[in-house]
């Protein structure tokens, strides 16, 4: 038995960073008056003998061990040698992983790290996504230096659609809206082309897709922005300056912004990733 003045002390063990587990005992013991244990999490556990070591350092102080070990081997000693030193240990992720192998009907990886590799992606998602919509439609042209990807092209060419899918992939994307009244950001002219992709779309659809756009607005479909001329007048100047810029153009004329999205990833692929 732990005495009353004596501070409880439990070893939290992985083979991996070893947050899961500290993070699971920590809401346990918070049931229990947590501030008066502590806790030592001793992570990237990848031999016997350290293990020894925790446990005959549990057994000199009455404490026990949690573990997120994965790799059956370091497991198995780690099971048997505390039964040896009649030091508790409790397996965090065992339970579960029993029960999803019945459930998947397969065995698991056994690899250790496996879940701070998916948060790592989680977060890297959501940086993508917020870097998209800090530098969407030319807000900010700071953002094409540090982007993955830029767009370039006319209102209505798909490039906030085709940013916020492209972020999901954690592609960092800016887009830049081209119009004949507005200078181009120099910025497009520092970078490498490769990392710039122009969209351009057929006069008559861009037209359908703009009227349709002012009437959900409850705007006139005869406003400036859906006339014919003034819409092959954005078509030439976008066309002149991606021929400038020397980037690489996409028709997304009767495209989904995936078949699109798809694309650019295959060129990106291409380039490996410059």
């Amino acid at each position: 038995m732990q005495s009353l003045n004596e501070k409880p002390i439990i070893y939290v063990v992985s083979d991996s960073v070893g947050e899961t587990a500290e993070y699971v005992v920590r809401a346990a013991v918070s049931q229990f008056n947590g501030e008066t244990t502590e806790i030592r999490r001793l992570s990237y556990i990848e031999d016997k003998e350290s293990i020894d070591e925790i446990i005959q350092s549990a057994k000199e102080v009455n404490g026990i061990i949690a573990f997120t070990i994965v790799i059956a081997e370091l497991k198995e000693h780690l099971i048997l040698k505390a039964k040896e030193k009649n030091v508790m240990v409790v397996d965090i992720l065992g339970p579960m992983m029993e029960s999803l192998q019945t459930l998947f009907q397969q065995p698991p990886k056994m690899k250790p790290g496996l879940v701070r590799q998916l948060d790592e992606e989680y977060f890297r998602r959501v940086e993508a996504i917020e870097f998209a919509v800090k530098y969407d439609d030319g807000r900010d042209p700071r953002g094409i230096l540090k982007a993955d990807v830029i767009l370039i092209g006319v209102s209505r060419t798909s490039k906030t659609p085709l940013s916020m899918y492209l972020a999901h992939k954690r592609l960092k994307v800016a887009n830049v809206p081209l119009v004949p009244e507005v200078k181009p950001p120099e910025e497009l002219f520092e970078i490498s082309n490769k990392k710039v992709i122009g969209l351009k779309i057929s006069p008559n659809q861009l037209n359908t897709i703009r009227t349709e756009r002012l009437r959900s607005l409850g705007l006139t479909a005869e406003a400036n922005y859906a006339n014919h001329e003034r819409i092959i007048e954005e078509l030439e100047y976008a066309d002149r300056v991606m021929k400038k810029i020397g980037c690489r153009v996409i028709d997304v004329s009767n495209k989904a912004v995936e078949e699109t999205a798809n694309i650019i990833l295959g060129m990106i692929g291409k380039d490996g990733g410059r």
